[in-house]
């Protein structure tokens, strides 16, 4: 009985804060003349366990994202597929952790370097479908942070002939972008990068035919509102709906 009373307010403490994150980004959208749902919200299950997602789950959420390959396929078939839920990888993929990505995540976000787009698309073509991506990009110069070095704007050229190969595999779908700002005191510093990010978007929307560039995934719980402001079509957020993590 007191475990049930526990999940019970579970749903409950997750299902306030899901309501008061949805409308900071209506608020967000609406100040940038955005239409709300063009963002999509994609709750960061990263540490936490089963349970925590089955709550998620019950409070409403069906969009969850998780860092380490392994630990979401457990989770994923702890939670079971018969459900309509979308996985999204948002983690640095190991070489050795492809297949596992490919076999278990609905979207990718965090392509980072042109032997995990070869990796992703041969295992997607082994089971016969296509994973749509985002290819992550460093815009900040951050040395700690993954993805293509973007920081330099002279380099945007290039980046577009390597991007331009990506599209042209057969079982990947680039959709669009993805990036990480440095950990900022001020969630305002990181409009920015975001901004240089979209600057980013619209060069490869001009020379890179082959791809939309559609998706942007930026914004976390520090600093959502701003990302939603500057073009976000996807949001990442954890602690802001689900507190703190467990201690590891």
């Amino acid at each position: 009985m007191m475990r049930e009373e526990k999940i019970d307010q579970s749903v409950k403490n997750i299902r306030t804060n899901l309501e008061l994150v949805n409308k900071r980004i209506v608020e967000a959208a609406e100040k940038a003349g955005r239409d709300p749902d063009e963002v999509k919200l994609i709750a960061v299950t990263k540490m936490m366990p089963v349970e925590v997602i089955k709550a998620a789950i019950k409070a409403g959420i069906r969009c969850f994202g998780e860092n380490y390959a392994e630990q979401a396929a457990e989770k994923i078939e702890a939670v079971g597929t018969e459900m309509d839920l979308e996985w999204h990888m948002i983690g640095h993929i190991q070489s050795r952790k492809a297949e596992t990505v490919s076999r278990y995540f609905d979207m990718v976000h965090s392509l980072d370097r042109m032997k995990i787009a070869r990796y992703l698309d041969r295992y997607a073509k082994e089971q016969n479908r296509v994973i749509p991506l985002l290819i992550e990009v460093n815009v900040s110069g951050e040395a700690s942070k993954y993805g293509w070095d973007a920081s330099d704007e002279s380099s945007w050229p290039n980046l577009a002939d390597q991007f331009r190969q990506i599209c042209a595999y057969h079982n990947i779908e680039v959709r669009g972008l993805m990036t990480m700002p440095p950990l900022f005191d001020d969630p305002e510093d990181s409009r920015p990068v975001y901004r240089k990010l979209r600057r980013l978007q619209q060069f490869l929307k001009e020379v890179v035919s082959e791809s939309d560039w559609k998706e942007l995934s930026i914004g976390t719980s520090f600093d959502y509102p701003v990302a939603v402001e500057e073009g976000a079509t996807m949001v990442r957020i954890g602690t802001e709906i689900f507190g703190s993590r467990p201690a590891v």
